[in-house]
């Protein structure tokens, strides 16, 4: 599965606790020769240190142990790696597993847990920020899906979107001296109306950001007749790209993209900076773990690659030297990854989580948060 299939119901699902033990696995992975001719090894061997880490641990029995590694077994074979993005994650516990293919680098990692490994597939949508992307003309509205630098037509929920033919009244035009400006004509007004239902219905089930295409005459009038476009993300006003190609309107919206992306990062960090002034920040990974335990947290801010192996002790983390992967480990309290159990919880809550690039938080113990209360 890729990144723009994790909707929040999706995460949701993905977040919750299983009988232990819950098996993530992640690796770096390549899209282009001669670097993907490492991946195949490197899974084999990610998955070698897996079965090790099964077989060793007294707390798994016969059986789970059996259909665990079959289920790992089962998702290598499935794995395509000649069509890997930047990052494999691969789930199994002795009655399921999954695959997800990320565009972005993921650290290669085992961890068992009773809870499935998330943060990276979070980390993943919240860089990638699927967004959707309108082209409309008078005759025409296309719906697409982005991720990343990757556009793909979506072909439902009423799109590719036409008018139904018409035949012009050769009277009326007689009598009116001429046809109507093609945005004064009633067909065409209605067009756009059914087009802003359609993209209403979309938005609904998976909210994103809405980028509009097309040209300033067509782009106006659905925004007066609409709800759903009316407020886009940001409009180009561009014509000519209802059908694409991909690459041609990913071009032509990539600018915009971009820049709302980066205003999107200068709010988060003006929220931490005013959350400072007002004294509901916090920082640091004992008093945010706290917090967002007690429902406190409303926006987490993790860098990206951020990770802590802790012991939890007394209702408070104590760090922990080094890869816990003792087969008593979990037993012990020892938590390989707490900064996903933190995301979890914060998402869990209502919280909003953002990753920020490794360094930025640097000050603040690398993560940080704005806290409602």
């Amino acid at each position: 599965m890729q990144a723009d299939d994790l909707t929040d119901d999706v995460l949701r699902r993905l977040r919750e606790p299983r009988s232990y033990p819950a098996v993530s696995l992640t690796l770096p992975t390549h899209r282009r020769e001669p670097d993907n001719a490492q991946d195949p090894v490197r899974l084999r061997n990610v998955l070698a240190e897996a079965g090790s880490r099964v077989d060793a641990d007294p707390q798994i029995s016969r059986q789970d142990r059996i259909d665990l590694l079959a289920n790992l077994e089962r998702a290598a074979g499935e794995a395509d790696l000649r069509h890997a993005r930047d990052g494999l994650v691969v789930f199994a516990t002795p009655s399921e597993y999954q695959l997800w293919s990320l565009p972005r680098e993921v650290p290669e990692r085992v961890v068992l847990s009773d809870t499935f490994l998330t943060r990276n597939l979070v980390a993943a949508r919240a860089q990638a920020r699927p967004y959707w992307v309108l082209a409309v003309a008078a005759d025409r509205a296309t719906l697409w899906s982005g991720v990343e630098q990757e556009l793909e037509q979506h072909r439902d929920d009423g799109f590719p979107a036409a008018p139904e033919p018409v035949q012009w009244d050769v009277q009326r035009e007689e009598r009116t001296g001429g046809k109507p400006s093609t945005f004064m004509d009633e067909e065409t007004r209605q067009f756009l109306r059914t087009v802003d239902a359609s993209l209403a219905a979309v938005l609904e089930a998976d909210p994103r950001p809405l980028y509009v295409v097309g040209l300033a005459q067509a782009v106006s009038l659905l925004a007066e007749l609409g709800a759903a476009s009316r407020n886009p993300a940001a409009t180009v006003l561009k014509g000519g790209l209802q059908d694409g190609p991909a690459a041609a309107l990913l071009e032509a919206v990539a600018p915009a993209v971009k820049e709302v992306r980066e205003e999107r990062r200068r709010r988060i960090e003006q929220a931490l900076d005013e959350a400072r002034g007002r004294k509901t920040f916090a920082a640091g990974l004992d008093e945010i773990w706290e917090a967002v335990r007690a429902g406190r947290v409303d926006m987490l801010a993790v860098e990206e690659h951020y990770q802590q192996t802790v012991k939890v002790a007394d209702g408070h983390l104590a760090p922990v030297n080094g890869e816990a992967a003792s087969p008593t480990a979990w037993e012990q309290g020892v938590r390989t990854d707490i900064v996903d159990e933190v995301v979890e919880t914060a998402l869990d809550g209502g919280a909003e989580v953002v990753f920020l690039p490794d360094d930025r938080l640097a000050d603040h113990g690398r993560i940080a948060a704005v806290l409602r209360f």
